[in-house]
């Protein structure tokens, strides 16, 4: 049996993808698939060479069609059991909405349910023009999570998110895009090609800057508004990584800055 979850290297250097490797059925996602992501996402967060990930799923059929109903009468099949369950997507979900280094889901075709959850812990999502986003508890009797509920409120706004949440509709990519949903929408012969162009500029980036601009926006969304001693922090350590020097000096020399700092 193939593995559900391949990481790949094959990109700009600089850059893993993380494919969900179910194309037989749309890339549904398997309990075994949400108990395995926080383990492999913390690995790359923690190795030096990887500056970027993406995500997506196998084919251009779909990025994800959801969680895999098929599991449900096993998995969830009552309150104890669908409790464990649903732990382990928040597990996996976290995992990705908490990576220091930038994440992009590359949204081919479906991004549904259990899909779009995963999509929205990504921190940007380039799709193609055949893309159909949903969230479809509405349509399975359940409620979706807290957490979720939130990032899907900060991109589309409460009153969008509402109408997204009760209707289960499909959306397509141009709406989607237009409701904060997706970042780009790109013809599909030329989605990898935007992703992993967008991905290669973030790796050419201070990387200093790219993580703590990143934990500066984090906190925004996590309701700070004014400076504290730790982002003060943050911020005047950027003085001390080297890059600022070099940036400054490439700049005066019109050259492409080197920077080092990982």
């Amino acid at each position: 049996m193939p593995d559900q979850i391949l990481i790949e290297r094959d990109g700009p250097a600089g850059v893993a993808t993380v494919v969900l490797n179910r194309p037989q059925s749309h890339n549904a996602i398997t309990i075994d698939m949400y108990r395995e992501l926080p383990g492999l996402l913390a690995g790359l967060d923690a190795e030096p060479d990887v500056l970027v990930v993406v995500v997506r799923g196998a084919g251009e059929k779909a990025f994800a069609s959801g969680a895999d109903i098929a599991e449900f009468e096993r998995e969830r099949g009552d309150a104890e059991r669908a409790r464990r369950y649903n732990e382990h997507v928040a597990a996996a979900e976290r995992a990705l909405d908490g990576m220091v280094k930038p994440t992009i889901a590359m949204i081919h075709g479906y991004c549904i349910g259990g899909g779009a959850g995963l999509a929205l812990a990504c921190d940007m999502r380039f799709a193609d023009d055949r893309a159909r986003f949903a969230i479809t508890p509405s349509k399975l009797g359940l409620v979706y999570s807290l957490e979720s509920t939130r990032r899907l409120v900060d991109l589309a706004g409460p009153s969008r998110a509402t109408w997204i949440l009760v209707s289960g509709q499909q959306i397509p990519a141009e709406r989607a895009v237009a409701l904060g949903l997706f970042d780009d929408v790109v013809p599909s012969a030329d989605l990898a090609a935007a992703t992993y162009g967008f991905a290669e500029v973030v790796t050419t980036r201070a990387q200093y800057s790219v993580r703590k601009g990143k934990e500066m926006v984090r906190r925004v969304m996590a309701g700070q508004l004014t400076d504290d001693e730790e982002t003060l922090a943050i911020r005047n350590g950027s003085f001390d990584t080297g890059d600022y020097a070099e940036g400054v000096r490439a700049f005066l020399e019109k050259r492409p800055p080197r920077f080092t700092w990982r």
